[in-house]
């Protein structure tokens, strides 16, 4: 649609510049008053592109329809236009574009790029990093970094469909004092316990004593010093705190690890704080030598913000120990070591901005170049309809519950549809679709913006859902299938695109050339939901054409061959856009 669009964009510049000339003996003015907009219009019977002439009206002085009238006779007269239809709109210039060669170019491209179709090569050559999930050792993954986790591989998938070279990364927060307060609590009140004996995943094993720290130290005001001088022994490699650190972080990561795998997540590589937080004090005390940072009389180390309107902050506590933004400076410094990146984004919620603010300010005071391509997806907070969640109080959603929950949801749904039989495996697609309604739920809200996460509806299998989708996919499918039965029957029909008339037809084909365009946009701007957005549109219009228009049992059969070659451009578009979104794919439902 694009091309389309620029060509018709570049004819009316023609003949904006070259009535400016006829009439004032100069184009400079048009040249002046800024690029010629496109737009859509908001009906579909006004046409397919509009060129507001607002801004051009007063430079001709006369009125915008007047200008638009004049424009669409000139272009009429010309000999080098595209077939289509000029229409005047009020101060509008639209054009109804020629749905024949427009739909047979755009069948060409969907069949020619297949499981391509949509992607681009705006950014290629461009190395991006994205850093996600990110979890602590002391807990189990909850609803949190559930949507961080969709947001972090829906963009890494966008990014690459833009042509990127993408490297997904994760830091394990396996270090610091909250680490310390679970092992704490383990030698206090663990006896022993442990995954095996439990009968727990070992996530789930080290989260209880997180809470129960919590607890403790409600009644206990020396807890947090205790945990703190924990965190002092542990960076001078006390051998019994180390090996008690090595195994809780095992059964943690091995739990976090039966998560990722449930939910579709992975990684090009992992970091680990505690390989990284050395190198960041290392850092910070060469920025101290070289007069970046300065020493208060209590031996903290700290660096003034003033030149980004700031106070101050602390890089090294009084103790010589490390804090988040000491470590995170030193990861940062491996990974550009590692993988030169043209950009690292970091997904994280909006409550680090100012962590992240002082962390790129930081690296540029310490001289490293890359620290402009640094960026920071602040993503808004998900809570649940009761409210937030708290983690040390223990009323967060876990991510195994959840998902769990959402599986049985979707099994229910099938068993009671009496669809064993045709879905084949009801395990694995009750958790495809558990995996759909999750991410599409976490991803149709802008990342920026805070949301608040119902199971219920999440799960629903109408409306504008993760699970309706897949099963207008599978209806598709469907349909597909009983037409390969007798596809030979039209082989010999060629396809016509100008049977395609009705509007609905004009804006499915439409939508789909749009495609490529949506995935430009929200690999440009970070946002998922353009893609999902997006989806539920197309969804929406499709299940209305398909129940008032029949398919396979149209009135002629080179009817029936074109309404296929324009549904098997929807499916392509489905499958294609449900892989950036998460979503799996079914053939049935």
């Amino acid at each position: 649609m694009r091309k389309v669009r620029d060509t018709w964009r570049a004819l009316v510049v023609q003949e904006l510049k070259s009535y400016a000339m006829e009439l004032f003996g100069s184009d400079e003015a048009v040249e002046l008053a800024g690029e010629l907009a496109v737009q859509r219009p908001p009906k579909p019977e006004l046409g397919d592109i509009a060129f507001p002439l607002f801004m051009y009206a007063k430079l001709f002085r006369t009125a915008p329809q007047k200008l638009a009238e004049i424009l669409r006779e000139r272009l009429s007269n010309r000999s080098d236009i595209p077939e289509g239809e000029l229409l005047v709109a009020g101060p509008y210039l639209n054009v109804r574009v020629d749905i024949t060669r427009f739909t047979e170019t755009v069948l060409d491209a969907v069949v020619k790029e297949g499981d391509s179709y949509g992607s681009s090569d705006t950014l290629a050559g461009k190395r991006i990093m994205v850093e996600f999930s990110c979890p602590n050792t002391n807990k189990p993954l909850h609803l949190g970094h559930l949507r961080n986790d969709s947001i972090g591989e829906s963009i890494s998938a966008i990014l690459k469909a833009n042509g990127a070279e993408v490297r997904k990364v994760n830091l394990i927060n396996n270090r610091g004092v909250h680490i310390c307060k679970s092992m704490l609590a383990y030698q206090k009140f663990g006896n022993g316990e442990t995954p095996e004996s439990s009968g727990m995943k070992g996530d789930h094993l080290v989260g209880k004593y997180y809470v129960q720290f919590a607890q403790w130290e409600k009644e206990d005001p020396s807890a947090t010093s205790q945990a703190q001088q924990m965190l002092q022994k542990w960076e001078e490699g006390d051998p019994e705190v180390l090996a008690l650190w090595n195994t809780m972080n095992r059964w943690t990561l091995d739990g976090v690890g039966e998560t990722y795998a449930k939910t579709g997540v992975s990684f090009d590589h992992y970091y680990y704080e505690s390989d990284t937080y050395m190198l960041g004090k290392d850092r910070v005390l060469d920025g101290l030598d070289k007069g970046v940072f300065y020493r208060e009389e209590d031996g903290s180390v700290w660096i003034d913000l003033a030149d980004i309107q700031l106070d101050k902050k602390v890089l090294l506590r009084k103790d010589g120990t490390s804090l988040y933004l000491t470590q995170d400076i030193g990861t940062a410094i491996s990974r550009h070591d590692d993988w030169p990146f043209d950009s690292l984004i970091y997904v994280v919620a909006s409550e680090q901005t100012y962590h992240f603010k002082v962390l790129f300010y930081v690296l540029e005071k310490l001289g490293y170049p890359w620290a402009k391509d640094l960026h920071h997806l602040a993503y808004g907070m998900v809570n649940l309809p009761e409210g937030k969640m708290k983690s040390r109080e223990g009323t967060v959603v876990d991510a195994d519950d959840l998902f769990k929950q959402l599986s049985t949801l979707a099994i229910s749904e099938i068993r009671e549809k009496g669809r064993e039989d045709v879905v084949g495996d009801v395990t694995a697609t009750g958790e495809a679709i558990a995996l759909g309604a999750l991410n599409y739920f976490l991803l149709q809200t802008n990342p920026m913006k805070d949301m608040v996460f119902n199971p219920a509806e999440s799960i629903s299998f109408s409306g504008n859902t993760g699970p309706y989708l897949q099963y207008m996919g599978a209806r598709i499918s469907s349909m597909m299938r009983k037409f390969t039965e007798v596809a030979a029957n039209y082989e010999e029909i060629p396809f016509d695109g100008g049977l395609l008339s009705l509007q609905d037809e004009r804006e499915l084909v439409k939508l789909v050339a749009r495609y490529g365009e949506v995935v430009e946009e929200a690999g440009r701007t970070l946002n998922p939901s353009a893609i999902t957005s997006y989806l539920y549109e197309l969804s929406r219009l499709f299940s209305k054409y398909y129940h008032d228009h029949p398919v396979l049992k149209a009135p002629s059969a080179p009817l029936v061959k074109a309404r296929v070659a324009l549904v098997s451009m929807v499916l392509q578009v489905f499958r294609n856009a449900y892989a950036l979104v998460g979503i799996p794919f079914l053939e049935s439902m």
